[in-house]
């Protein structure tokens, strides 16, 4: 278990949000925990991009090039290198 000072200033601000989520002060911090824990260490990059890229087929040109730049991006912000393409 753990414990947690607030100034008076955030536990004011606490009280407040979670009386008008209408849940309880431990559940507000429970959640926000988990909130910020998910964002912090996110998921697989999968989870992380579902349901924000879709899937497109193309033979090239300049969806091909997005491709490549949209997946060159994404690793250098993961930090993972380059995946073998079939």
């Amino acid at each position: 278990m753990k414990s947690v000072r607030l100034d008076g200033e955030l536990e004011t601000r606490l009280r407040r949000a979670a009386e008008l989520a209408g849940i309880s002060e431990s559940e507000f911090i429970r959640q926000a925990i988990d909130e910020r824990a998910t964002a912090t260490l996110g998921g697989s990059l999968e989870d992380q991009l579902a349901g924000l890229v879709g899937a497109i087929r193309s033979e090239g040109g300049r969806a091909a090039a997005a491709h490549q730049r949209f997946g060159d991006l994404l690793r250098k912000r993961t930090g993972r290198k380059s995946a073998s393409r079939p």
